[in-house]
């Protein structure tokens, strides 16, 4: 009977991911994910399926810098307005509807190419899709942030991830799969490249974007406490510097305002907590591609295993959260993170086997809900919501831009090293994240 109190305290905490502002929060989670491995991962398997080179493709995944520099036009999401969308719908639905309508647009276009003939107008639209992604991304968790109190920003991250995980799932395995049923049934035998398939599988996934469309139509504008009153007097020039100042300058201010030094140990957490997971997911399709598997084999081991696994890592990394705070979680994230990445290096040892493969996309799915869930939450509890936005957009932008830039010569060191060394390099790059986990909540325990 004693642990009945504590069954239902799990029950309650669980019910909190009914509520109609986070499951408004799960579709623009899922509108976020979609367009990532759009430019990121599922592009990998389309082009070394295409004969472009590992070498290529990891100077390729350069286009999703983009993720990495969104801190540099977040201020205009603050302080910007669209004119005639901004008072329809307000400030932040107002954004989100534009960057939606153009991620659907650069992907229609990406279908629409060949890497093989035009590899180069291909990485433009790529680069124009990774750009109106990440204007959404700023806006998706601008909203998330104000959306609801801090007490509920563990479930909203998680929601937030479920969807965004999910929307991952199906732009990876949804797209390897439609694009080896809808490929060409009568191209040549010896050729296993096919663009009709790849062209479909992406025009498709230009229509999933309606659903975060239709949420953001349909959700209320969250109340935001930015302040609106700017002066509009004095000379252009007065006025561009008085935006810049409040816009660019004040969120930084407030951030080292408010941890002091500390805030150096906090940048660099965030700059590498990520490391060890995007620097692998660069070359992870390609590695399917190089051992044999074929779309169809990927895609429904991520559509069956990935989606269970990333529907449990969301929603027990929130629940943990909410158990035993954010610090623990975070660092059991950053552990399983680092530890999957071997699971790579003993299957490149083993060669083709579809239950390690399986074994291998269950774990990481699982391991990256759990990590991703306890980082969001981390980083909301770092914004100060006078410039949601802005710092919101620094802090995730600054997660991204190591890894990214690393990760753009992962596909010259698997051909140097072989996929092994390779694996369990990116393992240890996980090293300083847990590092820096423990020194910073030693800290925190000084404080206090």
């Amino acid at each position: 009977m004693l642990l009945l109190p504590n069954y239902l305290n799990w029950l309650k905490s669980l019910n909190i991911y009914f509520q109609r502002r986070v499951l408004a929060i799960f579709a623009l989670g899922f509108s976020s994910g979609l367009p990532l491995m759009l430019v990121f991962g599922v592009l990998s398997f389309w082009l070394r399926e295409a004969g472009v080179s590992r070498a290529d493709i990891g100077y390729f995944s350069w286009v999703a810098l983009a993720y990495a520099i969104k801190w540099l036009w977040s201020p205009l999401a603050d302080h910007l307005q669209i004119p005639y969308l901004h008072h329809k719908l307000g400030r932040r639905r107002s954004w989100l509807l534009s960057s939606q309508l153009a991620v659907v647009l650069a992907i229609v276009c990406m279908a629409m190419m060949d890497p093989q003939k035009d590899l180069a107008v291909m990485a433009v639209f790529a680069v124009v899709l990774a750009f109106a992604s990440a204007t959404q991304d700023i806006n998706v968790d601008a909203f998330r942030i104000e959306s609801a109190p801090e007490k509920l920003q563990a479930a909203l991250a998680a929601a937030y991830l479920a969807g965004y995980r999910l929307a991952m799932i199906l732009a990876s395995a949804g797209t390897l799969w439609l694009a080896a049923v809808f490929s060409d049934s009568n191209k040549a035998s010896d050729s296993s490249y096919d663009l009709s398939g790849w062209q479909t599988a992406y025009m498709f996934m230009a229509c999933c974007m309606l659903p975060g469309i239709l949420t953001t139509l349909l959700s209320k504008e969250p109340v935001s406490l930015l302040q609106q009153h700017q002066t509009s007097t004095g000379s252009a020039l007065r006025r561009f510097y008085q935006w810049l100042k409040q816009a660019v300058v004040a969120p930084f201010i407030d951030f080292f305002q408010r941890y002091k030094w500390q805030a150096l140990l906090i940048l660099a957490l965030i700059a590498c907590y990520r490391l060890t997971d995007i620097v692998m997911g660069v070359m992870a399709n390609a590695f399917y591609v190089d051992m044999g598997y074929s779309k169809e084999e990927v895609a429904s081991i991520s559509k069956i295993y990935g989606v269970i696994m990333t529907l449990a890592g969301a929603g027990l990394g929130g629940v943990l959260i909410n158990q035993f705070g954010t610090a623990r979680i975070l660092f059991l994230g950053a552990l399983l993170s680092a530890a999957t990445n071997l699971l790579f290096a003993a299957l490149s040892q083993i060669g083709y086997d579809l239950a390690w493969l399986t074994l291998i996309i269950s774990a990481d799915n699982l391991s990256a809900g759990i990590a991703t869930s306890a980082f969001l939450a981390y980083l909301s509890s770092l914004v100060n919501l006078a410039f949601t936005a802005t710092q919101y957009a620094i802090f995730s932008s600054l997660m991204l831009l190591l890894p990214k830039f690393v990760g753009g010569f992962s596909g010259s060191w698997v051909e140097q090293l072989g996929y092994s060394q390779f694996f369990t390099m990116t393992a240890l790059l996980g090293i300083p994240a847990l590092v820096l986990i423990v020194l910073i909540e030693r800290w925190r325990a000084h404080q206090s």
